[in-house]
């Protein structure tokens, strides 16, 4: 890859930035070498922040869950690699549930859910979550309204119970444009590695845009609240979405040697934003 020869023919950073920079206009590689190039600078220091921010969370036997919730190819995935890439596997957890089975079907909705949250100094992310019975469930007429209803009256006690239990829960809804979904999609199916992401509900998702739209806001307007706030990530740049999403994570806590490894952890106010009430939300 013209990425990685570039890379190797040059020691010192700042000649390679100097580099890319006066051929960027040549070639359109060598401007993604130089975004990638930048992105993992930035990425890097962050990570070395998770790790120190991991080591808190053991030491202070915290209990942190952290969702991502959005539409299907909004970059949740790809986020929670790179939140999770050098953390300590014995303290972390990714939590991506199947569908149901006939027995967690007769159960309170909840229950397969609570044996997956975090335990004392642990952290959880959840590669969707207990939402999935808010947006893609009564969307995709896989729960009834009377399920639906009454997951939306339990689901901000559910919560507070968590809360007050001494469970941190992060609320993140990654919101990406149809446009971008659509060219997502397809540049999922055109890859062998990647078809498997391609799913029915992933086929659905351009087609029932707007009924996902209309669930989503009901939803932020029904379980936003000052102990678990929706937090917005715009995702249509997934790097930055990536980079803004973890900076936000670091910004809630006073961990050890915080802001040690970073200049600024602070997020980006453009690209991460919390819902506010009495306001339509609707994906970019």
């Amino acid at each position: 890859m013209l990425t990685q020869e570039i890379l190797n023919t040059f020691k010192k950073h700042a000649d390679l930035v100097a580099y890319l920079q006066a051929h960027k206009d040549e070639d359109p590689k060598y401007q993604s070498a130089l975004e990638k190039y930048n992105y993992e600078q930035e990425l890097l220091p962050l990570q070395a922040e998770l790790v120190d921010f991991q080591r808190w969370v053991q030491k202070e036997n915290k209990k942190i869950a952290i969702i991502f919730e959005g539409r299907d190819a909004s970059g949740k995935g790809g986020t929670i690699k790179r939140f999770k890439e050098h953390l300590n596997p014995r303290a972390m957890r990714i939590v991506a549930l199947n569908k149901p089975t006939e027995v967690e079907k007769n159960q309170w909705y909840f229950n397969r859910y609570i044996k997956e949250l975090p335990n004392a100094g642990e952290i959880v992310f959840f590669d969707r979550s207990w939402y999935n019975r808010a947006v893609v469930e009564p969307v995709m007429g896989f729960c009834d309204k009377q399920q639906y209803n009454r997951f939306m009256i339990q689901v901000p006690e559910f919560e507070n119970m968590l809360y007050e239990s001494g469970t941190k829960i992060i609320k993140f809804w990654f919101s990406v444009s149809k446009d971008e979904q659509q060219r997502r999609f397809e540049k999922r199916l055109n890859n062998p590695l990647k078809k498997w992401k391609f799913s029915p509900v992933d086929e659905k998702g351009q087609e029932l845009w707007d009924d996902f739209t209309s669930y989503k806001n009901q939803m932020f307007s029904r379980t936003h609240n000052s102990f678990s706030p929706w937090v917005i990530i715009k995702s249509n740049d997934k790097k930055r979405a990536r980079l803004e999403s973890i900076k936000y994570v670091l910004s809630l806590f006073d961990y050890e040697n915080k802001g040690v490894n970073c200049k600024s952890i602070l997020p980006d106010p453009n690209i991460v934003q919390r819902y506010f009430r009495n306001t339509i939300q609707l994906d970019q």
